[in-house]
C-alpha cells in the first residue's frame, strides 16, 4: 500500500499533463497549422510559496486567435544571499480549458536555479488548441487565466538548470536582467 500511495503521485501528474485534466496545461510538439479568427484573452498570474523570490509576469494579460503562438515573459528575483533552486507548478481556469492549453517552451518544464541578488526573465511560448473552439465547455469563453506558483525544488537534482543569461530580442528588455533563452 505504501508502494502504491507513493507510486500515484507521479502517476496523477502524468495522467493530468497528458489528457489536461484539472486545469493542467500540456506540453506540445509544435504550434498547429490552423489560426482561427477568434480572440481569446490571456491572464498571466504570478506567485511564489516558501522561496525568497520575488516573481511577476511582465504583462497582466494578452489577446491572442486561437491556435496563434503567444509570448509571454515572467521575471524572478532571487532576494536571498545564496543561489535558490524552484520548481514552478502551473494550472490554468476555466479548468476545461487545460486540455487546448499548450506550452512549447516554459522554464516550468524543469527546476530553475536563481543565483543570490540575479533577476532572470523567462519566457513561455504557447498556444490555444483549435479544438477548444468547438467543446461546448470552452467555446463560450473569451479568458482564460495561466497561473504559476514556484516552490522550493524538492533535491534540485539532474533536472535543475542554472538560470543563465541569454541575449534577447525582446522590445521590452530591462537593463541590469538577464533572459533565459529559449
Amino acid at each position: 500500500m505504501v508502494g502504491m500511495a507513493y507510486a500515484s503521485v507521479p502517476l496523477y501528474k502524468a495522467f493530468c499533463q497528458l489528457t489536461g485534466f484539472d486545469g493542467t496545461v500540456r506540453k506540445a510538439e509544435a504550434a498547429p497549422d490552423q489560426v482561427l479568427d477568434q480572440k481569446l484573452t490571456i491572464r498571466f498570474d504570478a506567485n511564489v510559496r516558501d522561496l525568497p523570490w520575488t516573481f511577476t509576469a511582465e504583462q497582466t494579460s494578452q489577446t491572442i486567435k486561437i491556435g496563434q503562438t503567444g509570448l509571454a515573459y515572467f521575471k524572478v528575483t532571487n532576494n536571498g544571499t545564496r543561489p535558490v533552486t524552484g520548481r514552478a507548478v502551473y494550472n490554468v481556469v476555466p479548468e476545461s480549458a487545460g486540455a487546448y492549453f499548450q506550452k512549447l517552451e516554459c522554464f516550468c518544464f524543469s527546476d530553475q536555479t536563481i543565483p543570490a541578488g540575479t533577476t532572470i526573465e523567462f519566457p513561455v511560448v504557447y498556444f490555444v488548441d483549435p479544438e477548444y473552439a468547438k467543446d461546448f465547455e470552452t467555446k463560450t469563453k473569451g479568458e482564460v487565466t495561466l497561473s504559476y506558483t514556484f516552490f522550493p525544488a524538492v533535491g534540485g537534482g539532474a533536472e535543475a538548470k542554472t538560470a543563465q543569461a541569454a541575449p534577447s530580442k525582446h522590445p521590452s528588455a530591462l537593463g541590469g536582467t538577464a533572459r533565459a533563452g529559449l
